[in-house]
């Protein structure tokens, strides 16, 4: 039961990204612009039939085929691994499981998604977005944290085990024992 919460984080991004991009396709025409903050952060509404962030447009089919895979491979994963996994991976994979459902549908239904946040960083404007990107995009890198942890998990683990093997003891030379030695 416990592992059902995952599929409620991928829940709560599937329902916030289709929120508001409902709210977004009712309230805003097409390729308007709306200042939230000054020109840095907008909401302008516009229709990729790309990937995350207007990333190889045109490629619907491949999209969703890649996207069923995924959906796949994540369920597997967490079912296979809900009571040994990791917490933080799980959720991460949460995460890209609510992302990728959202994109996904709007794929099928509309053959394309509605995206609406725009940031801009000077000249730079940064690819216009929606909140399953942001799912995914957090997903992914939750996913790299947790192999940098993982990682140095294993090498402290390594390191213990390369203690308890004799190396790393302190060594009584006057007596002839190891410190953690009973006495002879």
């Amino acid at each position: 039961m416990k592992h059902l919460r995952y599929y409620a984080v991928a829940a709560v991004v599937f329902f916030l990204d289709q929120l508001t991009k409902k709210i977004i396709d009712a309230n805003v025409p097409l390729k308007e612009t709306i200042s939230v903050i000054g020109d840095f952060f907008l909401i302008t509404h516009v229709l990729n039939d790309g990937a995350a962030f207007s990333m190889l447009p045109g490629a619907r089919t491949l999209f969703i085929v890649i996207t069923i895979f995924v959906v796949i491979g994540i369920i597997w994963y967490t079912e296979r691994n809900r009571r040994t996994g990791r917490p933080l991976l799980l959720t991460a994979f949460g995460l890209v499981l609510g992302g990728a459902l959202g994109n996904f549908v709007d794929r099928v239904l509309y053959g394309h998604v509605i995206d609406f946040l725009q940031f801009n960083f000077g000249s730079y404007t940064f690819p216009i977005f929606n909140v399953a990107d942001v799912g995914i995009t957090t997903g992914v890198a939750l996913i790299l944290l947790d192999a940098v942890l993982d990682i140095r998990r294993e090498q402290r683990k390594a390191h213990s085990a390369s203690e308890g093997d004799g190396e790393g003891h302190s060594h009584d030379f006057a007596s002839g024992q190891k410190a953690d030695e009973p006495a002879r």
